[in-house]
């Protein structure tokens, strides 16, 4: 089984992405800041925040699972705000999504807020509301079970350092994943958690039981060209038990993102 976890940066680079989708088609896609907007026919669409402008496709959800006709696709929505077609404000939501491949019946699942709850008013000030997803596999291939919980998380404008906020966030994770999971599962937790690499988020996960994927293979970072900033960690992969494990990658060619994607082959 492959599993591939990816922000998607709001479909910015919609065509490399849905190109690099239809090639790699893997079997679970955990993707988040998946943008939907069902009350227009429009393709883009402008997110803005001060001085914060991007280009968002409009209905990014939809565009992804067209391109993976074969898996059955779950929007979690995490705030519903404004994104703009010129001066026209057109509502949005924005949160997570998860595509599973239809020969893998989904048996479990759960849906929460990881920070805040569900803002149906506007996207709001940082950091913002963040959710998580779950849901629990069985692969007829192996006779096994596998559970995959991911989030985005939050935001903060201090940084990526440990904060209170954080510590809960990681906290609410593991509920969210020990709820979806049952004892022999294959467990994985995975998304763009927002902190860096010796956090306390990470450390906390390790101490029950998870093994980090992105640290262990000592990556270069989960950010490409398209990310500016200096720091280049920001996205992880998780796993119980490690012997599990085939193969884990991050992908730095081709980039459908500012973010890489994490593929994890079990």
């Amino acid at each position: 089984m492959r599993i591939m976890c990816l922000n998607g940066w709001g479909g910015t680079l919609n065509d490399e992405l849905i190109a690099y989708l239809g090639k790699e088609t893997p079997d679970v896609l955990c993707l988040q800041e998946v943008i939907y907007s069902p009350a227009t026919d429009q393709d883009w669409l402008t997110y803005r925040d001060g001085d914060h402008v991007l280009p968002q496709r409009a209905n990014f959800f939809r565009d992804v699972a067209n391109a993976l006709p074969g898996h059955a696709a779950t929007f979690c929505p995490a705030a519903q705000g404004p994104l703009w077609d010129g001066d026209r404000e057109v509502p949005s939501f924005w949160g997570l999504a998860t595509f599973v491949r239809s020969t893998l019946p989904v048996i479990g699942q759960v849906q929460g807020f990881v920070y805040k709850d569900f803002t149906p008013d506007g996207f709001g000030a940082h950091p913002r509301a963040r959710n998580a997803h779950g849901l629990r596999v069985h692969d007829p291939a192996s006779d096994r079970s596998i559970s995959i919980t991911h989030m985005h998380g939050l935001r903060h404008p201090e940084g990526k350092s440990d904060t209170p906020e954080r510590a809960l966030q990681a906290r609410q994770l593991l509920d969210y994943a020990n709820q979806v999971s049952r004892p022999g599962d294959i467990r994985v937790i995975c998304g763009d958690f927002n902190v860096a690499k010796d956090s306390e988020t990470l450390s906390f996960l390790a101490q029950h039981g998870f093994t980090e994927l992105v640290t262990e293979g000592r990556f270069k970072g989960t950010r490409t060209s398209h990310y500016k900033k200096p720091e280049r960690f920001a996205d992880y992969m998780l796993i119980d038990p490690r012997d599990a494990v085939h193969r884990f990658q991050v992908v730095y060619e081709p980039e459908v993102s500012d973010h890489c994607a994490l593929l994890l082959d079990l």
